[in-house]
């Protein structure tokens, strides 16, 4: 086959980054007064069932941010070239 041109597409496999540090900023931010517990708090454990949601809440936040500015201003993004292949004869597409 033969590549008749090039079509710039988001580099889908950059921006994982970015959605995880909006999120990590959105969860920072939304948490930065709470009051720290005690090691020795009995409600104090690895698993905290406010933290979860707040982390829930960022990452659909920073998911729906991405997506709105990907079809609003895809151009802010990484890019990529992809080849575009001119349709071949028989010989190049076996089945």
């Amino acid at each position: 086959m033969k590549v008749a041109g090039n079509d710039r597409r988001t580099d889908w496999p950059k921006l994982g980054p970015s959605i995880i540090i909006a999120t990590a900023l959105i969860v920072v931010i939304r948490t930065a007064k709470w009051a720290a517990k005690a090691s020795g708090d009995s409600q104090f454990s690895d698993v905290d069932v406010e933290l979860d949601k707040e982390v829930s809440f960022a990452a659909r936040i920073s998911i729906h941010v991405m997506h709105e500015l990907l079809r609003k201003h895809e151009s802010l993004f990484p890019q990529r070239n992809v080849p575009i292949y001119e349709a071949g004869s028989d010989e190049d597409n076996p089945p």
